[in-house]
Parts: C-alpha cells; structure tokens; sequence
C-alpha cells in the first residue's frame, strides 16, 4: 500500500492508444497530461478518489467548493502499465487509459459503475473546454448512461420525482430550487461535482453531462458503495451537521407574520393555556427598523428583553428573521458599501432587487452584502451579536431570501469577492450559513438556522433547509415527498416545509382543512416540524402586511383536535427524534430516509416515492389525496412490520392497505420496535 508522498514521481508514455499521453504518479495521486490538458486523481477518503482536470496550466488548488480542506488519509495504490494508469482505494479502482478516458470499477470484481464517454468519436471528448475569457472555460464534463440506473439527491426540486433520470437540472440557486450537486446512483456510487458555478446536469438516456458556465476546471468526487455508504462517506469528507439542539426537535410556530410583541406573546401564551406542545416562536421579517439595519423597531417591539424573558419562562425558543439585503436607507448600507462589503456587479449599480422598506412609498434598489467575504461575514455578525445575541440572549435565525433573492435573476452580472458569479454564484448560501456558525460557535452557542436555500457543504454549518415559497394543495404536498428525499441524499440531513404550504389557504375553508391536517401529519413526521403560511386573507407586500391566522386553533373544532394529537405525538417521539438526530450529526444518516437507503437489496424499494423511513425504524405513509379514508403503502423486504395504530403485523416484500381515517397517518414499525406512537 502507498501513502502520500511528498514530490514522488514516476513517468510512463502510453504506447496502446492512437493518442499518447504522459502518466506520472505524484504526490499521493495520478497525473495524466496530454492535449495540453492535465488530469489528477487522487484519494480522498475511504473508497473515494477526487478527480481534477484543467486545460491549459497544472491543476489548481484552493479554488471554491464543498470538500474540507485535508482529505482523510487513505490507503491506496497506484500501477502504471500497458499504456494505462490505474489508482485503487478499497473498494473503488480509478482506470484511465492513454486518451485520457477514465472509467471506475469496482475493486473486487471489475464491474463498471461509471465511465466517461466521447461525444462523438474524433471531437470533443469526454470533458470539453469552451473558452470564454481570462482563463475561464465553459466546462463539460460527459458520462456513459445506463438503461438500468436510477439517479437520485441534486438538492430540492418541485418536480415531483424521485427518480431523476432523464431530467435536466439547472444547478442554480432559486425560491424553492435548490441546486445541490450530489447524485446517488443505483449502480452504487455517489458522486459529487464540487463545482460551485452556474450550469446544469443533463441525465438523459443517451448520456450524462455536467456543465459549468464559466469556471477553471473540472472537479468532482466519486464513492463506490450502497447509497448509505455513500452518505457516510460523502458526510466526512464535506463535514457533518452539528448535533441538533434539543429544543429544535420540538414543533416551531410561524406565520407571515406577527406585526407587533403584543401579538407574539399573546400567541404563545394562548398555546401554554391550551397545554399545547410548542418549543419556538418565529419574528419574522419586516420586524426591523430598515432593511439592513438587523434589528428591532421599538415601535412595534419595545421590549425585547422582557419578551425573550417571558418566552424563556414559557419554555419558548424565539426565532428571529434575518435577510442578507441593504436597504440603501440602512445606516448600514454607506460604510458596507465603501468597505467593498456587497456584492458588487460587472455592469450597473451594486442594487440587487427591488423591496420595500419602511419609511418611503414605493420599493427601493438594495443590495446584498457579500456572504463569501471573511470581513463581511464578520461585519454582519458583529451587528447580529450587538442587536440580538449580546442584549437578548436571542441565538436562533431564519436565514430568508439566502439564494441571495436577485431580481432580476442574472448570476452573470455579479462579482463575489471570491470570484465571478458565473464561477461561484451557488456558494452562496452555505456561506451565509457560515456567517452563523462561526458567530454562533465563537459565543459557545449551540447552532441551527433555517434556510431558504443550501449548497453541497451547507449541513456542517448547523443549516436547516425548508422548501420554499410554495402552494397549498394536495398535489404541492405530494411533490414534498420527493423533494424531501432527495434533499436528504443531497447531504442535509436537516429539512422540513410550510406546514399547510405557504402561498394562500383559508382557514375556514374545509378542503383546505383537509389539506392542513395531513400536512400537518406529514410535518410530525419530517425531520422539523414548522408550522407556517402566508394564509388569506392576505396583503400586498410591504412592512403593514400579515396574512390570517395560522395557529392550530385557528381551522375549525374538527381539524383543530387532529392538530392537537399530532403536536403531542411529536412531542411524545422527540427522544427518538434526538437519536435520530445524533446519527446524522455522527454517520451522517438523513432522519428523513428513501426505502432503498435501509432496504437496499429489494428491488422494489429504488421506486417508492410516496412513503419514506424516519430513521431506521418508522415507515411513514402520508396521505396525499383529498378524501381518502385508506392508504396502499409497500412494506420492504427482510423485515417485519407492525402497524403502529393497530399492532397488525406484516411481513416484508408486499403492498398492504390500511385504514386512514382522517386523524391517522399510517406509521408502521420495523422489526419490533417500540416507538410511543399510540397514545
């Protein structure tokens, strides 16, 4: 077995291929060149290699992406012979042969997991440059398709597909879009493109293609295993999610939104007198003196250290919205401005998007400071910690509008202090996150925020992703199944939606009270439970608006008393929540799991896109259509099943039909487990 050594180098020609390229093995990996193009593999964890390939220069390091700084130390070898160069570490064997064509296999058999492949026989090859400037290319990166693979993970989507194959992806940040890219495929292998820049994944039946818009070289990490290998490993070599505070297990109330402290305190003082379950309360926006200011208008909040106090003894974590936009009225906005803290742009002012603020008539142009700046990070914070954390106590943030929010949507125009929005435009939010984190660590506070968008890396800086500004009706709650999943095999393993969705219900309305219940069902069973909407009525956008009530008393007697038994289900459920929890923070295992994660060897498991597991020992059900009074859900193979509610037993391996009267959601329990579902 070799480790990594310093400067050793062996050279090799390629005498089989008609084009010949040059082999060296290099400081721990192996190089190949030719074409004037320089490819690098080297190990980087176990079972997992890091493939880099420029054109035009040796390979660079430093540049933005998801992968900690120092891969783990890993066992591994190299052999160069009969025109070709080959690295292995464990279970994963890296090919590539004189063209420079890589192909990975399994180590213990040979079998191809995946291997590059040719657009066209004579030109380009698998990976293609297309200069557009300084030293910049338009990168593609192609892959062989497989008729029997099934891809997974990319982030949060509103397509309602689980299964992604023959889907085209934008990798962009957008309101309920989030583009994260890590891909788990059937073959066994999880790959991610460590590539913050603006572009795309093609995963059609002719071919996979990733492509960046503008960026210096290509970047990814592959894994060989079982898709819950893959997110051990993928976790440890992009960092795990903190160990989740024990108060964020509980249920979070949340409305678009409370004007005023009076209305706040008198919410959650009506959830004490109700005995009611409740472990946060969100401010959220509009709450601040100017947009960019972070902090509390005393005429609407007078006394925010007599609030908190009041929530502190009520047993109520406070949630305080902050947005990454500057109002230009800010007393802010001049010193960041002149500090080279926003993001600044290639043409025009530096103003990102139009929104109100208080104090003027109309919209004003603000900008957004610059989340991939270490001294705007620190600036942000010492405002965070001067005006909530240091006077309140207050350590828990709603990170809205993190994409960042532009208007227009044009990431080309944009000029990050960590390079080109083109080249690091996805970035941002996990360096919002960051912002936090680091604040947050620093004061020897625990860490959670709640994010409107997250790249690959985003879950070891304490972010919680929610799926957007999205509807409120049955086939939107439906479409949550997948994007859940697949936000869970994208590394966040902390994720949750709008209870009741978030663009309109009324409260009053019946259907809509179906659509709350089972939402609300589904909400106690995902891995946070946030109860939030911007309900009807509502009004137009500005610092004066609320939408209607939103509270578990606010749908009717009926409804209300469902809401009720599943507050105290997840209150009864939160230590197995929290083991749950600590597996995420210690594996890196999503709570919020696909059938196939557990039950990786039944073939029916890889298409189940309506159920999920909720750690290894809770099948979840939801019902997802309007007036169904029953549910077909698949029990996976090798293991035995009892219905929650009923203590029905199963075996494994079929499709049952339970009941599923209105005040039940079927759960059903693996192998004998004993979870205080039943009250």
């Amino acid at each position: 077995m070799n480790q990594p050594a310093e400067n050793q180098t062996r050279v090799s020609l390629a005498q089989s291929s008609p084009t010949v390229g040059t082999f060296r093995e290099r400081d721990g990996g192996l190089e190949w060149s030719g074409r004037q193009e320089t490819l690098r593999i080297e190990p980087w964890g176990p079972d997992a290699v890091r493939v880099r390939a420029r054109l035009g220069g040796p390979i660079l390091d430093g540049l933005p992406g998801a992968l900690l700084e120092e891969a783990p130390v890993t066992s591994y070898t190299v052999k160069i012979e009969d025109g070709q160069g080959q690295l292995t570490v464990g279970t994963l064997t890296a090919v590539v042969n004189g063209e420079g064509l890589v192909r990975f296999l399994r180590t213990d058999d040979g079998g191809e997991l995946l291997a590059e492949e040719r657009a066209h026989f004579w030109w380009p090859g698998p990976r293609l440059y297309t200069a557009v400037g300084n030293g910049h290319h338009r990168l593609e990166q192609r892959f062989a398709a497989y008729d029997d693979e099934r891809l997974y993970g990319l982030g949060q989507h509103q397509h309602g597909r689980l299964d992604q194959k023959g889907l085209v992806l934008d990798l962009v940040q957008r309101n309920a879009e989030v583009g994260i890219p890590v891909l788990t495929s059937s073959r066994g292998y999880t790959l991610l493109w460590n590539n913050p820049a603006i572009g795309r994944v093609e995963l059609a039946h002719n071919g996979t293609r990733w492509v960046a818009d503008s960026a210096r070289q290509i970047d990814y990490w592959i894994t060989a295993g079982t898709p819950a290998d893959g997110q051990r490993r993928y976790s440890a070599v992009t960092g795990r999610t903190p160990m989740m505070p024990e108060w964020a297990a509980g249920f979070w109330q949340c409305k678009l939104r409370y004007r005023t402290q009076d209305e706040l305190l008198e919410v959650a003082g009506e959830y004490k007198r109700r005995g009611l379950p409740i472990s946060a309360i969100v401010c959220d926006f509009f709450h601040w003196t100017h947009l960019g200011e972070w902090r509390f208008d005393p005429a609407e909040w007078p006394d925010p250290a007599a609030m908190v106090r009041e929530l502190t003894d009520l047993g109520i974590k406070l949630v305080v919205s902050v947005w990454p936009s500057v109002s230009p009225l800010s007393e802010n906005h001049p010193v960041m401005e002149q500090r080279g803290y926003f993001i600044g742009t290639q043409y025009g002012p530096m103003a990102h998007a139009d929104w109100p603020d208080k104090g003027v008539a109309s919209t004003v142009q603000v900008a957004f400071y610059d989340a991939t700046n270490p001294e705007a990070r620190e600036f942000l914070w010492s405002k965070i910690k001067e005006n909530y954390l240091d006077p309140y106590g207050i350590t828990a943030f709603w990170l809205d509008a993190c994409e960042p929010e532009l208007k227009p949507g044009f990431p080309e125009n944009l000029r990050y202090w960590a390079g080109p929005g083109l080249e690091v435009g996805n970035l941002y939010p996990a360096d919002n996150a960051r912002t936090f984190h680091e604040g947050l660590s620093a004061a020897g506070e625990e860490v959670i925020t709640l994010n409107r968008s997250a790249w690959a890396g985003s879950q070891r800086y304490g972010a919680a992703l929610w799926s957007g500004d999205i509807g409120t009706d049955f086939p939107t709650l439906r479409r949550q199944i997948a994007a859940g999943l697949n936000t869970a095999l994208s590394g966040i393993p902390w994720w949750n939606t709008d209870i009741g969705g978030f663009h309109g219900g009324d409260p009053s309305d019946p259907a809509y009270q179906e659509v709350m219940v089972r939402w609300f069902q589904f909400g106690a069973l995902s891995p946070l439970m946030r109860l939030h909407g911007f309900r009807d009525p509502g009004m137009p956008l500005g610092p004066e608006m609320t939408g209607g009530p939103n509270e578990v008393w606010s749908y009717g007697e009926r409804a209300g008393a469902v809401l009720e038994k599943y507050l105290r289900l997840r209150e009864r459920l939160k230590p197995y929540v929290l083991d749950v929890m600590r597996e995420a923070h210690e594996e890196g295992l999503p709570p919020m799991r696909p059938l196939f994660l557990e039950f990786p060897d039944d073939p029916a498991a890889w298409s189940v896109d309506d159920a999920y597991l909720f750690g290894a020992d809770l099948l979840v059900a939801p019902v997802l259509t309007a007036g169904a009074t029953a549910r077909t859900a698949y029990l996976p193979a090798g293991a035995t099943w009892t219905d929650a509610w009923t203590g029905e037993s199963y075996e494994g391996g079929a499709t049952v039909t339970v009941d599923a009267p209105l005040d039940r959601i079927p759960l059903f329990l693996r192998d004998g487990a004993r979870l205080p579902v039943a009250e």
